[in-house]
């Protein structure tokens, strides 16, 4: 393909709570703008699908199930990813639980208040993988009070997902950006990097890292996007399964992978695994870097 034909395309967007972005180089206008709006439009379905805040979407449905007990079929998309949420609470142990959604009832971080630790062990009860029963397609919950979240996922999976639609359609230089879930497919239309930013978990607007990256995944987990700070302690959304309570030790992880979903996996279950987390990255092998909540760092991005 002849770099010079090759024009950008450039789709802003907000979905799942945060902004986005497509840009595409292609040759063809009419075909960048269907697959602009084609992209678009999957990331809405997977957001009306698997919202958590929408009374309509099919997660809502499986925890008006879970709430009370009782079971239910999923489709061949919800499967995988009940496969792939199974596979990682075993490869972090236990500590990546999308069951774990049920403690959102006490953390309620808008509020800035602290649950109180009897709030928390009412709602662990209901909380753990193995407590219900997944066997494709149909998912059972034994007992009533549990709930499940696809949100360290869905979003993820969204990007690889428009990925696929891109390299379909035939596309070989693109990015794409759903709120710091980032997937290059190639470089730039004249073969360049594409420059990325890694947000600084303490400086607002600061970069902890640029790369120049040409194509992969990367995912940035932190104690910096969604918080509350109490008598001068930080309490970040990502929860301890096990214990109900924010992590403390790691501020943020950001890993590179071929896949989103791999990357923003790896970079939860780092955070998840407080002080063994940098160790558990070394041994993953993939590229990585962390900041603690100290201001240590470490890695090999």
């Amino acid at each position: 393909m002849n770099a010079k034909k090759l024009k950008h395309f450039s789709f802003n967007f907000k979905a799942m709570g945060t902004l986005c972005e497509l840009q595409l180089f292609s040759e063809h206008p009419g075909k960048a703008n269907r697959l602009g709006k084609r992209v678009i439009a999957d990331v809405a379905r997977l957001e009306a699908k698997y919202s958590r805040y929408s009374p309509d979407s099919f997660l809502s449905q499986i925890n008006r199930i879970a709430i009370q007990g009782g079971q239910i079929e999923v489709d061949p998309e919800t499967a995988v990813l009940l496969d792939y949420a199974e596979t990682c609470y075993q490869q972090s142990d236990g500590l990546f639980d999308i069951s774990s959604g049920v403690l959102r009832q006490a953390w309620r971080f808008r509020e800035e208040r602290l649950p109180s630790q009897d709030e928390i062990d009412v709602l662990l009860a209901n909380v753990g993988w193995r407590k219900l029963h997944w066997c494709a397609p149909l998912l059972v919950f034994p007992q009533a009070g549990m709930e499940l979240d696809f949100g360290g996922i869905v979003k993820e999976y969204a990007v690889d997902r428009a990925a696929t639609l891109c390299r379909e359609a035939d596309i070989r230089h693109g990015l794409i950006n759903l709120g710091g879930d980032i997937r290059l497919i190639g470089p730039r239309g004249d073969g360049s990097p594409w420059i990325v930013g890694i947000a600084h978990p303490r400086r607002l607007g600061g970069v902890l890292l640029n790369l120049a990256v040409q194509r992969g995944a990367l995912a940035c987990s932190g104690d910096y996007e969604r918080c509350i700070v109490i008598d001068g302690v930080r309490y970040a959304h990502i929860l301890n399964p096990k214990t109900g309570w924010p992590v403390r030790h790691l501020a943020a992880v950001s890993v590179m992978s071929d896949f989103c979903v791999v990357a923003g996996s790896a970079s939860t279950i780092a955070m998840l695994k407080e002080e063994q987390g940098p160790a558990w990255l070394q041994e993953l092998g993939l590229p990585h870097l962390w900041m603690d909540v100290d201001g240590n760092q470490g890695g090999d991005l």
